[in-house]
């Protein structure tokens, strides 16, 4: 069976869209093609990230998640702030999808604040997808052995992975897990593209993913 992050992950890149993989057996479901309307903790759990403006003074929009979806980031201060800037944006970024996912509406999520062109469309697919579907997940992700890389100013990339082992699907609506088996594709690396915006947010533009990536097996 398949984790969470399945659901979230496929390949995304300047030319295709996020797809919607398996919430069942195996293989991938389609996914919405709706254009976008309206896109007018220290290393623990974190189950509300940056509800609150940080110091920086951005009004950014509040992301609640419920309290049996978890997730643990670590290496959040690396010394240099614009690094940790980067790390703290891609925190709240990630958050608005299961944010989407947990309340069933795409346009409560602040997915349109931190994603744009091509991964927002890809998001916003996944998510419609994700909700149509009535599927949310429960449990714990661990993102891991995240690094940055400042190109100038504006633009810089991250890559991570994820540890999807402790996390499991479940229906929004009734709260049923599915029950999943850990396997090497439980543990996922990403590669983004990022830019910062006039308003100050590094906001992600591009995504890839390689599902069983060897350097992110335990």
């Amino acid at each position: 069976m398949n984790r969470p992050a399945r659901l979230v992950t496929a390949v995304l890149t300047a030319s295709a869209a996020l797809l919607l993989t398996a919430c069942g057996s195996g293989g991938r479901d389609g996914s919405s093609s709706d254009k976008i309307a309206g896109a007018d903790a220290a290393e623990t759990p974190s189950a509300s990230p940056s509800g609150s403006a940080p110091a920086d003074g951005i009004d950014r929009p509040e992301i609640e998640l419920p309290t049996d979806m978890k997730l643990v980031f670590e290496g959040r201060q690396t010394g240099d702030a614009t690094k940790d800037a980067i790390l703290a944006d891609n925190e709240r970024t990630v958050s608005t999808v299961w944010q989407a996912m947990a309340l069933g509406d795409v346009k409560k999520s602040g997915m349109a604040f931190y994603y744009t062109d091509d991964a927002l469309a890809g998001v916003y697919q996944y998510a419609k997808g994700a909700i149509a579907k009535k599927t949310s997940w429960a449990g714990t992700l661990r993102y891991y052995d995240r690094q940055v890389t400042v190109f100038d100013k504006k633009s810089a990339a991250l890559t991570y992975c994820v540890d999807e082992s402790g996390a499991d699907l479940k229906n929004r609506e009734t709260n049923k897990l599915q029950g999943t088996k850990t396997t090497s594709d439980s543990y996922v690396f990403y590669n983004l593209g990022l830019k910062k915006n006039a308003d100050g947010i590094w906001q992600t533009w591009d995504l890839t993913e390689d599902r069983g990536a060897q350097k992110c097996q335990p």
